[in-house]
Parts: structure tokens; sequence; C-alpha cells
């Protein structure tokens, strides 16, 4: 066995242990078709060689949802070099959410740059903290400024730094780039179902 595939491994028997603490459902590989269901999400056409693995899942039954967290795999291609990024997702489907598409991503100094030519994404006046903090982008700009209620807009303020991407009855949560601990991975969920109680009954009926 290699260095790579002995910290693969490694990386893959710790999440199992944290499955059994979490009362989560662990699978190595994306047996659940997770690629094609995440399709419409930006996140999930990022360059190539896509892959899901080391899959923690679990129903919650009184929430009428189901949840995944996972590790996600994709390589970028510059000339003749490559690099593949890694990073930990989290996934819920609940039709306790009906909410439009959009992304929610930290705003960077080239999106400034990009208002100068009309690049524009969705702004709240009244709210000049967080639209200089995030970037929000959408199709439905109507149903999308109804979503973003006072509530989820002063979360964000207050927790900066994440990706959130939504979908009719999906949610997906992450952080740009970045692979968690098996140890982290606790008060990730943790984190995922906060978002989701913020953004639950924020969209449109169901």
């Amino acid at each position: 066995m290699g260095i790579f595939d002995f910290f693969r491994s490694k990386r893959g028997e710790d999440i199992q242990q944290i499955a059994g603490q979490l009362s989560c459902d662990y699978r190595s590989k994306d047996d659940f078709g997770l690629i094609k269901l995440l399709a419409d999400f930006k996140l999930f056409n990022s360059g190539g060689r896509r892959s899901i693995r080391n899959i923690l899942s679990h129903d919650v039954p009184s929430l009428d949802c189901k949840i995944w967290i996972f590790d996600y795999h994709y390589t970028i291609s510059t000339g003749h070099s490559s690099h593949t990024v890694k990073q930990s997702v989290f996934f819920i489907q609940s039709k306790e959410l009906g909410l439009p598409h959009f992304h929610l991503r930290p705003e960077h100094f080239l999106d400034k740059i990009g208002s100068w030519f009309g690049m524009e994404d969705i702004d709240f006046d009244e709210y000049s903290n967080f639209s200089k903090a995030y970037h929000l982008k959408g199709a439905d700009e109507y149903m999308i400024r109804k979503t973003f209620s006072d509530r989820v807009i002063d979360y964000f303020t207050s927790e900066p730094g994440w990706h959130v991407e939504g979908l009719n009855y999906y949610l997906v949560i992450y952080r740009a780039k970045k692979l968690l601990h098996p140890t982290q991975l606790a008060a990730f969920e943790g984190k995922g179902h906060e978002v989701f109680q913020i953004f639950k009954g924020e969209g449109f009926s169901v």
C-alpha cells in the first residue's frame, strides 16, 4: 500500500468510527448516486474527475429530511499541470425547504471589478455589511430576495466564509477547498442543521 492509499484508508476508518458516534450510516463510495443528484449545483460542475467518498448519512423523521456529509474531490487542470481539490460538504434534502435556485459565496475583490462591467450580484441596500461580505446569484431575483429574510441575512452577516447552494428541496453547505478532519464532522453537522433551520420556511410553499 502506498503512502497516499494509507492515508486515504486511515481517513475512511476514522470517519467510519465517527459514523457510529453520530448514529449515521457509512459508505466509502457514492452508492447513492449523489453526483447525479447534485448535478445542477455549481460546485458539482467544477473541474473534472469528480468523486464523492466517505459518506455519512441518516434520516431525521421528525424533520422529514435526509442528511449526507461527505468528501468531494475534483481535479482542476491548467495547461500541463493539475491539482485535486478536496473538501467536506453537508447536503440536506427536506420537504420543509422550498428554495429558489441560488448560490451564496464570499465576495472577492474580482467581484468588485466585475461590478464595474455590469456583472452584478443581488445586493441588499439596507444590509450593506452582508452585501460586502457575500456574493449572491440566481435567476429568480424576486424569490431569492423573499428567501433571504432579515434573519437569514443577519445569520450570514455574523457567519462569514460559507458557500451555500439551494434548489427546491435541496440545500448544500461547504467552505471552499476545506477538507475537515474527521473529529470536526460532528460540529459541521451541527452547523448544517443550524443553516437548515434558518432557511426552513423562507422559500416558496410546498
